[in-house]
């Protein structure tokens, strides 16, 4: 089954992510898709909102995985993780299985964007969204960005870059949000009303 949303402002867009967030449990999969700057990290900030994760969510583009814990004093405590990956750089499933998905899999939640025809081998179900910007010039890597430049210190942790390579700077234009679900995980679950602020997701 495939939903479509249309949306005009980042809000908008974190609002259908928020209810999404309200249906999602330990183990699921969610490959986020769209061209640099269509709102992927965007999606994801709405997402870890509402899960009650550690905020100051940034595509992973230089450590490759963030994990955000569940904070227990925050809206949704005893929740599951949330696994940020970006697989922009990961050309093959190989690459995906070595940096150890499956160690928290069943355990959190997964966001990988980029993750198209690299991580469906994980789990037997999984959403795919794909976010479509209308208009717009498309934010680009750095020119001196380079495949051996993984912006990561020996010890694993990030260096001082500005550069996001999912820049959302151009949020509040029109988007469209085309959600797919795959797998037995969500046979006869409806999401047409994640766009609805009155909608109750349960």
């Amino acid at each position: 089954m495939v939903w479509e949303f249309a949306t005009t402002t980042a809000e908008q867009t974190q609002l259908i992510a928020e209810n999404l967030a309200r249906l999602l449990r330990a183990g699921d999969l969610l490959v986020l898709s769209g061209e640099l700057g269509a709102g992927k990290t965007t999606f994801t900030q709405g997402l870890g909102r509402s899960l009650g994760v550690r905020p100051g969510i940034i595509s992973p583009t230089f450590v490759l995985v963030r994990i955000h814990p569940n904070l227990a004093d925050g809206p949704n405590p005893g929740g599951p993780d949330l696994v940020h990956v970006d697989a922009y750089r990961l050309g093959t499933p190989a690459e995906i299985d070595d940096i150890d998905l499956e160690n928290t899999m069943d355990s959190a939640i997964t966001v990988v964007e980029w993750g198209a025809d690299r991580v469906e081998h994980l789990a037997a179900s999984r959403l795919e969204i794909e976010l479509v910007r209308a208009t717009g010039d498309v934010p680009r890597m750095p020119a001196e960005f380079t495949p051996a430049d993984d912006g990561a210190d020996d010890a694993g942790f990030d260096l001082d870059f500005d550069f996001d390579a999912d820049s959302d700077d151009d949020d509040d234009e029109p988007r469209l949000l085309r959600l797919r679900a795959v797998g037995p995980r969500w046979d006869g679950v409806d999401l047409g009303g994640l766009a609805n602020p009155l909608t109750a997701v349960e």
